[in-house]
């Protein structure tokens, strides 16, 4: 899904020509102000803290081939090479390094209630809009949805910025058995997707989700799973499309 934005330099200068307050100019290692997070410094490795956090978030869809980017506020090696291959893939210097250049484009990327900009909240919610009744608080499932359409956001850049259909997100545990589905099922945490096809085959999302951080991916070939590709966050690795040879 795409949503139009406003341009980060028409909205600086409509809010200089009204007289508007509380926009932070960009300064030299720091990255303009943003309704959603904003960075004030540059992060690189060792930093810790709730900024590394939110970085991590926005980057997990770019670790490693078949790894998985821990979130934990420390920015590490692998938080590192993920930045780089964020900023590769959005044509920056590829340095490792978070800086207003890097904040930037993320900036462009996210809207206001902190979702990428190809996907929305709704999405990601099949049937209860509270994102209560889960396994988890509603507070978690909602963060979890939003680390789900960050890799998603990667994804969807790698595939040539063509849309990806979410067909179901998040279920409360009655939603969840109204549809018959597993009673450990991850919707039930908000972590999970279920991906449809159009434009790209159901093979093409489920190779393509192992490049970009989910620790489950289940598609054509596993039981239930001939009509979508789905892919969570769960604990331990568990992927599984033989008809996609994976």
């Amino acid at each position: 899904m795409w949503r139009r934005r406003v341009p980060r330099a028409l909205l600086v200068f409509v809010m200089a020509t009204t007289g508007m307050v509380g926009f932070t100019a960009a300064t030299a290692g720091t990255a303009q102000a943003d309704e959603c997070f904003t960075w004030d410094r540059t992060l690189a490795s060792g930093d810790t803290g709730a900024d590394v956090t939110e970085l991590q978030v926005r980057v997990a869809g770019h670790p490693a081939s078949g790894e998985v980017l821990t979130v934990d506020g420390d920015f590490g090696p692998a938080t590192e090479a993920a930045v780089g291959r964020f900023q590769t893939a959005y044509g920056l210097e590829s340095t490792g390094v978070a800086d207003s250049g890097t904040f930037d484009k993320i900036y462009e990327l996210q809207s206001p209630d902190c979702s990428p900009v190809h996907f929305e909240f709704s999405e990601l919610n099949t049937c209860n809009s509270d994102w209560s009744g889960g396994k988890v608080s509603a507070t978690e499932a909602r963060e979890n949805a939003k680390r789900t359409m960050w890799k998603l956001e990667a994804m969807r850049r790698a595939l040539g910025d063509q849309p990806i259909r979410v067909t179901s997100g998040f279920r409360s545990v009655a939603c969840n058995d109204a549809v018959g589905g597993a009673p450990d099922s991850r919707h039930l945490y908000g972590d999970s997707a279920d991906l449809g096809a159009s434009p790209h085959s159901l093979c093409t999302l489920a190779q393509a989700a192992r490049d970009h951080g989910f620790n489950g991916i289940l598609g054509p070939g596993y039981p239930g799973h001939d009509d979508h590709t789905h892919v969570d966050h769960r604990p331990a690795k568990f992927w599984s499309a033989p008809g996609c040879g994976i």
